[in-house]
C-alpha cells in the first residue's frame, strides 16, 4: 500500500480509518520519499511519519505513528467491512429475545456498531439494551490498560 497507492488514496485511508489530522502531509511525504527508496520496514515508515509531523506531535501520550498503522491495518484487513458482515450475519442468526453484545475498541468500530444497532431499533427489530455504551471502570483500566478504549453495546431482538 505505502509503496504503490496514490497520495489521495493514502490520505483518505489515514483520515478515514486513522482519523489522523496530519493525513495530508504524511501521505505527501510518503509519496515523495518512496521515489528515493522503497519503504521496506515499519521503521522506514515511522521515520517518514516523523519527518512529516510537527515536533510537538511526536511527544504526545500516544505514539505519533499509531493512527497511521491503525489505518493501514484496517484497510489491509477490510476490518470495517468484516465488522458490518459480522453484525449482519450475527443478527440473522439471533433468536427472538436473544441478545447481541459487541465490544468495540476504537471510534470507527463503535460508530459502525452504534449506527447498525440504531437502524435496527428504528425498524423496530430490536430493543436497545444499552442506550449509552458500557465503558470499563477506572479499576479495570488500572488492571488492564488496553481496556481503556473498549465500549460495550447490547441489543435484544424483538
Amino acid at each position: 500500500i505505502v509503496n504503490n497507492w496514490d497520495e489521495e488514496t493514502l490520505r483518505n485511508i489515514f483520515l478515514g480509518y486513522g482519523e489522523e489530522k496530519f493525513s495530508r502531509v504524511i501521505a505527501k511525504k510518503i509519496v515523495e520519499l518512496r521515489k528515493e527508496k522503497p519503504i521496506e520496514s515499519t521503521f522506514d515508515l515511522v521515520e517518514i511519519i516523523k519527518k512529516a509531523v510537527p515536533v510537538w506531535y511526536r511527544h504526545k501520550r500516544i505514539h505519533f505513528a499509531t493512527k497511521i498503522f491503525q489505518a493501514l491495518r484496517i484497510a489491509v484487513n477490510d476490518e470495517i467491512g468484516a465488522l458490518e458482515e459480522g453484525l449482519e450475519k450475527g443478527f440473522q442468526r439471533l433468536e427472538h429475545w436473544g441478545r447481541m453484545a459487541v465490544i468495540s475498541f476504537h471510534s470507527l468500530e463503535d460508530r459502525t456498531v452504534k449506527r447498525y444497532f440504531r437502524d435496527l431499533g428504528n425498524e423496530k427489530l430490536v430493543y436497545i439494551v444499552t442506550k449509552k455504551p458500557i465503558k470499563p471502570s477506572r479499576k479495570e483500566i488500572l488492571r488492564n490498560p488496553r481496556s481503556r478504549s473498549a465500549k460495550l453495546r447490547i441489543i435484544e431482538k424483538i
